[in-house]
């Protein structure tokens, strides 16, 4: 279900829940978001399995899009008057957008001390890290789920593994680290690479991050009995490491994080982080907001409401109303995403018709 508030005469109706006058992004359970999750295109040029059909998805208009003012606006609103602390860009594949440099060197100029991170499959990242560190870009959090060509394309869908490793050595090489390595483990076909990503991450001191597949995938093929978990995850390392809690608070991140070892050494190798969304939801300490590519407000990455800021914008409002209308979808953002360890097994949780690439990881 869409919310249709993108016009300012509308607002009345989200603010029937009477809304308490508050800073920032606070929902009625007492969290504040203070990490931005923004995305600057619904397109890929990957076809994951987990995440997209075959053939692709209808992309947005252009015009459906947020422009690159837009973008810098939203940003700017959510620092000056809404306590936003941290900005990831997303996709699709944020990449394929044209201006993507121009859009964060336009964000760095505007907020000088914000922390800016990408999300990107590293495909085309090779002729773009320079220029991304150059504008401004502070981190780099890359997809890579096995180290075999054959699975990637399987999973991909493109045969392009040498031009990601060719991405993320040269986002290695422009000092855009520390590079964090996303994988999603699917069963059967990648799950056994789990602990060779592992060391040939600790070999590159990147910080490997395993995520157990969502139910938001296109074509709606999620099930329990396919989704990795995270227990068996640290079972699959726990053959060839030894992983202890990392003593560094998680202060609301969405992963574990894990100091490693070998099995027979007491030299800490690195960190692994495991997002276990499913199974060992972080709900209680989620501080994100997210901002779809054509302007859409979804306060929960699994929500079926979203509020439109893009309509706001565009219809001349203030600043200070684009905040309250943020304000008002975050303050109604679900206690939980409605799934317990079981999986799919509470009644309440319906997957969303979005994608991954569709909403922005």
């Amino acid at each position: 279900m869409t919310v249709p508030l993108g016009m300012p005469q509308l607002q009345a109706s989200l603010r029937a829940v009477d809304r308490p006058v508050f800073d920032g992004l606070r929902d009625r359970y007492g969290r504040v978001a203070t990490d931005l999750r923004l995305s600057l295109t619904d397109k890929c040029n990957l076809r994951c399995s987990y995440c997209m059909p075959a053939d692709g998805l209808p992309w947005l208009a252009k015009d459906a899009v947020l422009s690159a003012e837009e973008i810098v606006r939203i940003v700017g609103i959510g620092v000056r008057v809404l306590g936003v602390r941290e900005l990831r860009l997303t996709g699709g594949e944020p990449l394929v957008r044209a201006d993507v440099v121009e859009i964060i060197a336009a964000l760095r100029t505007a907020n000088p001390e914000l922390p800016i991170a990408l999300t990107t499959n590293a495909v085309g990242l090779d002729k773009k890290a320079v220029a991304l560190k150059a504008a401004g870009l502070t981190r780099i959090n890359i997809s890579l789920d096995t180290l075999h060509p054959e699975t990637f394309e399987q999973l991909a869908r493109r045969p392009f593994f040498d031009r990601v490793l060719a991405g993320i050595e040269a986002a290695d090489a422009a000092g855009l680290g520390p590079i964090k390595i996303n994988s999603v483990l699917m069963r059967g076909i990648n799950d056994a690479d789990a602990p060779d990503l592992l060391a040939w991450c600790l070999e590159r001191d990147y910080e490997l991050r395993f995520i157990e597949q969502m139910p938001l995938d296109a074509d709606h093929g999620w099930t329990r009995e396919g989704m990795v978990t995270a227990g068996e995850i640290r079972e699959m390392l726990g053959e060839r490491f030894r992983l202890s809690p990392d003593p560094r608070a998680r202060d609301g991140a969405p992963a574990e994080r894990f100091q490693v070892r070998a099995r027979d050494d007491e030299a800490v190798l690195g960190t692994v982080g495991i997002i276990a969304s499913v199974t060992e939801p972080f709900c209680a300490d989620c501080k994100r907001t997210r901002i779809t590519a054509e302007g859409k407000v979804m306060s929960c990455l699994f929500s079926h409401e979203e509020v439109d800021l893009r309509g706001l914008l565009r219809a001349g409002a203030s600043d200070d109303e684009v905040a309250s209308l943020w304000q008002d979808a975050m303050w109604l953002k679900p206690r939980g995403h409605g799934m317990d360890h079981t999986g799919l097994g509470d009644a309440d949780f319906v997957q969303p018709d979005r994608s991954m690439s569709a909403i922005g990881g």
